[in-house]
């Protein structure tokens, strides 16, 4: 278990938290259905519109350098949204085999038709796979929608499909700063810790896989 930023390739996005700090209740109450309106709809309730445009290809390319995938590996992404990942894991290694799962019937139905066939609706929380189905179980900024008994779960789900390596992403913070730069910038997460609990939390239910952060 390691902390590693294998998102450090990704574009760096400039966000206005003052604005998403605008949104109301019932704006994040929207965002958090995963429907139309958080994928597609307005900045205040999600991205504003979330389109392929090629982002998670330098990403892509550090997870295979790092964990030394090949075409003949397995890559489960829990959280998969419209499938922009997989699509682009898919095209640097054709013969490898990708599977996702989202919580949102309307991100599954408008993923990319190259991944469609791939994907599925489900829970983090009961994952729809058999032991040691994957060398690679990926969750980035998913399980901190979940709190309590249900992120225990779904961290022990991630163990359970992994025949060798994990890796999440979740909103964290280190300072009082960041933690108030993640309440403005929050709509959907429900379990915003300190860098040294999460890790506290991964020893506690036996997640053995590697981590990093998001702070806006």
């Amino acid at each position: 278990m390691a902390e590693v930023n294998l998102l450090d390739k990704y574009p760096k996005i400039k966000r206005n938290l003052d604005e998403r700090a605008a949104s109301t209740d019932d704006d994040r109450q929207i965002a958090k259905q995963f429907g139309k309106e958080y994928f597609d709809g307005t900045r205040s309730t999600g991205y504003g519109g979330y389109r392929y445009d090629g982002r998670w290809k330098p990403v892509v390319a550090h997870f295979i350098e790092h964990y030394g995938l090949t075409n003949k590996s397995r890559i489960l992404d829990i959280g998969c949204a419209k499938g922009f990942m997989l699509h682009d894991f898919k095209e640097a290694l054709p013969d490898a085999t990708v599977a996702g799962i989202d919580i949102s019937t309307y991100a599954i139905e408008n993923s990319l038709p190259s991944v469609k066939p791939f994907v599925k609706i489900g829970n983090a929380i009961k994952l729809p796979y058999p032991d040691k189905s994957f060398d690679l179980v990926i969750a980035i900024n998913t399980l901190h929608n979940l709190k309590g008994e249900e992120l225990n779960v779904a961290l022990r789900e991630m163990e359970r499909v992994s025949a060798k390596d994990k890796y999440t992403i979740n909103d964290a913070y280190l300072n009082d700063e960041e933690r108030a730069a993640l309440m403005k910038w929050n709509l959907t997460a429900v379990t915003i810790l300190h860098r040294r609990e999460w890790e506290k939390l991964f020893s506690q239910v036996g997640y053995s896989g590697d981590y990093y952060w998001f702070t806006p």
